[in-house]
């Protein structure tokens, strides 16, 4: 369908050179028809200058004729052959100047966490070429020993659904091809959302790794002689003397 152009200004204009509904107008414009009412009373639309349809191949001097003499009628936007094809061309993501120079960076992360990604992926990724990608890649980049990777969506260059969504892709296409991989590498193909949605694997600390069968009691035979000695009796367990031996000389 085809969109008007500056609907507003086409409004004003309708409403200073023709006799058209305010309905009528309203329906074309996709406005209210209280707004065009209020820029006939000059409330809305102060200052904006009026944007002639019928010059601009919007509508044609037949329609306004046949939506006077008609209330019914209903003004339709007219196809314009000139402007077929034209819709926004799919190419390299845009970046802005301030962070063009933190795109290596992203890049180094993007080649070192995610080496499945193929350099078209990066390219559309980042917005970046693929000689780039290719120089990082083979680390014969000239600045290569300055560069440290850090997260492409940290430094605003992608959005994080993005970056999911391309590894997804990855992963799908790994598991199509049949290529067995690491736990490494499938860790890396889960998505942000899905890893956040996983319960928290228990982990030892570091400091006291190796020490999960050390235990402080004994060997079983050391129990198993302790448990012979019978401690019920307080005199046996701290061993003190008789009063036997008390009266001896």
């Amino acid at each position: 369908m085809t969109k008007l152009l500056h609907p507003k200004a086409t409004a004003v204009w309708l409403v200073d050179n023709t006799t058209i509904s305010f309905k009528q107008i309203a329906d074309f414009v996709g406005m209210h028809e209280l707004e065009i009412q209020g820029i006939a009373d000059g409330d809305v639309a102060v200052g904006v200058k009026g944007f002639d349809p019928i010059a601009n191949h919007q509508l044609k001097q037949e329609d306004i004729d046949n939506a006077q003499d008609n209330p019914l009628f209903k003004l339709v936007v007219r196809f314009n052959a000139a402007a077929a094809g034209e819709e926004k061309r799919r190419g390299p993501r845009y970046t802005p100047l301030s962070k063009r120079q933190d795109r290596p960076a992203s890049i180094l992360w993007l080649v070192k966490f995610h080496p499945e990604l193929s350099d078209g992926q990066i390219s559309k990724l980042v917005g970046t070429t693929k000689p780039t990608i290719q120089a990082i890649r083979e680390r014969t980049h000239w600045n290569i020993s300055n560069i440290q990777p850090i997260d492409p969506v940290a430094l605003g260059l992608c959005k994080q659904s993005e970056l999911d969504a391309v590894v997804q892709k990855a992963a799908a296409k790994k598991a199509a091809e049949g290529d067995v991989m690491s736990d490494d590498e499938r860790r890396k193909l889960v998505s942000t959302e899905q890893s956040l949605g996983m319960e928290a694997e228990p982990r030892i600390p570091t400091a006291i790794e190796g020490l999960e069968t050390f235990s402080l009691s004994g060997s079983d035979e050391d129990e198993d002689d302790k448990g012979d000695d019978d401690f019920s009796d307080a005199d046996s367990f701290f061993n003190l003397p008789s009063d036997d031996e008390d009266e001896q000389p």
